[in-house]
């Protein structure tokens, strides 16, 4: 049955309903501000090397499209060890994974922060990804018993805010480090949060994990998540390059379409898969995450064609760019915890469709009046401000709606697919707006720019299509525990 998608909003809880004393309700409220800060750090990292590329290039002497590998060796990484980490953690104790993943995450933001090349920063980045993937399932997995099941949407939209908001505030961070300090310092910063988390989770978090729960996931499966959107980053990267004919450049996109059949038939033939494809037959979760590897791919393309375009065509110094765009994030920090309870009173799709709409709209005003010289007021802020509105009504819904339809035992490992999902958008969204940018000289910068923007637009608005498909149902607010797999 279809539930409708306007519902009205459910009534409160009766006291009753919440067995929980006062002490436990403080508790649970400190484990979610704990966790919530661990997936901050985490997903702070995925943008804050943004507004720092042009001063790492410089330094490194490197060209963007080998510091593409920056970013994207972050994401691929941590994409390709997220849903294995929600198996560690079943299996070991999601506290132990957990503070695990933090510790070694300070580790290698060290190591970060440090490097001595651009070689080096990119090897040390995909050690990062790997113990951030420990944070983010097990995070969550420890919030979640903390609540009794009417609180868990608040919680989970909570926690889907606190990454939004910290992948949106990651270039004005970032911004602020490297005028002030140095571009290494967007790393060493991770530091004391990181001890700061694992002291205070030493002493709040109860350690859980699931008697019987499998051995580690098939090695083959972690590799092949990882290799597909690696070749085809590569191909996206250097097809402007190489040439879109070069054989090289051929055979990453053929490998790409290869590698997916294979990833399935090797998860339906392994006798413990990397990926529950089971999940997939629940409708919303499907949809859901094919919606937010399309965003993801807009979000973290504009990103940094933003603050690119802000330096290298306006001409502004890395602080001014990232004041420039701060207003966005802040409308983000703003919006996305109402956006959370939007969703779950009104149904997701609802919220979803009208931030699609508004990140198109704000893309579209960057495409039609922004040129090349600087009016950042009246042709900028305008843009900034509708695309940060999409973006808080977008991510931090995305990632309730992803595992509503989930019984609560399998949150954990539906929000790791989620998150896993994002992280492969991100790889594509960076290696389309190397190739769409291409290397534009200063007379075709800005017509290069507006391409970028007109081809993000478009795919922050096909996210919002998908979930309008004819075939596919319409979201619900909730569904019983019958409708998971």
């Amino acid at each position: 049955m279809t539930i409708p998608e306007r519902t009205s909003a459910a009534p409160a809880p009766a006291a009753t309903e919440d067995p929980r004393t006062a002490a436990d309700r403080r508790r649970a409220l400190r484990v979610l501000a704990l966790s919530s800060l661990g997936v901050f750090v985490v997903f702070l990292d995925t943008t804050i090397v943004n507004v720092a590329f042009e001063t790492i290039s410089r330094g490194f002497h490197t060209t963007t499209g080998h510091l593409a590998w920056v970013l994207n060796a972050y994401s691929l990484v941590f994409a390709a060890v997220l849903i294995p980490a929600g198996r560690l953690a079943d299996r070991y104790g999601r506290k132990r994974v957990f503070l695990i993943g933090i510790t070694g995450f300070a580790v290698t933001s060290a190591l970060c922060g440090a490097a001595p090349s651009a070689g080096t920063l990119i090897g040390a980045r995909a050690l990062q990804a790997a113990f951030a993937a420990l944070v983010t399932p097990t995070s969550l997995a420890l919030v979640l018993p903390e609540f009794p099941p009417a609180r868990r949407p608040m919680a989970i939209g909570t926690w889907g805010a606190m990454g939004a908001a910290a992948a949106a505030l990651g270039p004005t961070i970032g911004a602020l480090l490297t005028q002030y300090a140095s571009w290494r310092w967007i790393f060493l910063v991770n530091v004391p949060v990181c001890a700061l988390v694992v002291l205070v989770g030493l002493r709040l978090l109860r350690e859980s994990r699931e008697p019987h729960a499998g051995g580690l996931p098939d090695p083959v499966g972690v590799v092949l998540v990882a290799a597909m959107p690696a070749v085809l980053s590569l191909a996206i990267i250097e097809g402007p390059s190489w040439g879109w004919a070069d054989p090289r450049v051929i055979a990453a996109f053929a490998a790409a379409a290869v590698l997916l059949p294979v990833f399935l038939l090797r998860t339906r033939a392994a006798a413990d898969p990397v990926m529950d494809l089971a999940l997939f037959r629940v409708r919303q979760f499907r949809v859901v995450n094919a919606a937010s590897l399309v965003f993801s791919s807009a979000f973290y393309g504009l990103l940094l064609a933003n603050i690119l375009f802000l330096q290298n065509v306006w001409g502004y110094s890395v602080l001014r760019a990232a004041l420039a765009s701060a207003p966005s994030p802040l409308v983000v920090t703003a919006v996305a915890r109402t956006a959370s309870r939007l969703g779950h009173t009104y149904g997701p799709r609802l919220v979803l469709s009208a931030g699609a709409v508004c990140w198109a709209a704000g893309g579209t005003l960057l495409a039609l009046r922004t040129g090349g010289h600087p009016h950042w007021a009246a042709d900028f802020l305008p843009a900034s401000l509708v695309i940060g509105l999409g973006i808080g009504l977008t991510l931090p819904v995305q990632s309730g709606a992803a595992v509503q339809a989930l019984p609560p035992a399998r949150f954990a490992v539906g929000s790791a697919i989620n998150a896993s999902f994002r992280q492969l958008g991100a790889v594509l969204g960076i290696s389309v707006f190397v190739a769409v940018l291409g290397t534009p000289t200063p007379a075709t910068a800005v017509g290069s720019f507006h391409r970028v923007w007109w081809v993000l637009a478009a795919l922050g608005l096909a996210s919002g299509l998908l979930l309008h498909l004819p075939r596919l149902p319409r979201l619900r607010r909730a569904a019983p525990e019958a409708e998971a797999v």
